[in-house]
């Protein structure tokens, strides 16, 4: 099937009703997957609940707003990433997806339930798997880069489904999502690689989570 019908049917009032359905068992999903109570000890919740307010604050620093949804931020989620390459997966997960569902609190670009779930809490909770690469080497870039990557295949299926129609005539409706999300996400993430890449900051990182972790 191609992108077109799979953005017709999801805008028709059958796949609505789909759409919702699917986002309610997703929240039952994740209500099964968290019900344990995530040990954290009081003082890494701190220092993640401040990651996460920094995110949020430098997310609202924009450098430029894209026309149909998206900024081009400095710094923003890098914050988020750091919460799963301190304290794992698990953990990282909870605060990425929270941070997910803050950004459509604070700053909501909706048409559709299912574009909502990509763009949002999908799209940010990619952050949240840096704590896969937890403890390894290049750890912080790779789980960084994974992450950014995972929240622009969101995006960019996102923009296939739902914003297709403002893709130019002849272009590939992927080539223009891809074009359009990366613009989005791409400066921000070769910028906070390039300054993860710099010892200084990776050896500053570092002791900043032995320190949240002991």
């Amino acid at each position: 099937m191609s992108a077109e019908v799979f953005s017709n049917f999801f805008m028709s009032y059958v796949g609505s009703i789909v759409s919702f359905a699917c986002v309610f068992l997703l929240g039952i999903v994740l209500l099964f997957f968290f019900k344990k109570d995530v040990k954290v000890p009081a003082k890494a919740l701190t220092y993640a609940a401040i990651c996460l307010a920094l995110a949020v604050i430098l997310s609202n620093i924009r450098l430029y707003r894209m026309p149909m949804g998206g900024s081009v931020t400095a710094f923003s989620m890098v914050f988020v990433s750091l919460v799963g390459y301190w304290f794992g997966v698990k953990v990282g997960l909870v605060a990425a997806l929270s941070y997910g569902f803050l950004q459509l609190l604070f700053d909501p670009y909706v048409v559709h339930p299912v574009q909502m779930l990509l763009d949002y809490p999908l799209a940010f909770a990619c952050l949240g798997v840096s704590g896969v690469f937890k403890g390894r080497r290049y750890g912080l870039l790779l789980g960084y880069l994974a992450g950014v990557s995972g929240r622009l295949f969101c995006s960019v299926l996102s923009g296939v489904l739902f914003f297709a129609m403002f893709a130019p005539e002849g272009v590939n409706v992927w080539t223009y999502s891809f074009l359009y999300n990366f613009s989005v996400v791409g400066p921000e993430a070769v910028l906070t690689l390039a300054v993860l890449a710099v010892p200084m900051f990776k050896a500053a990182i570092d002791r900043v989570g032995m320190e949240a972790r002991t």
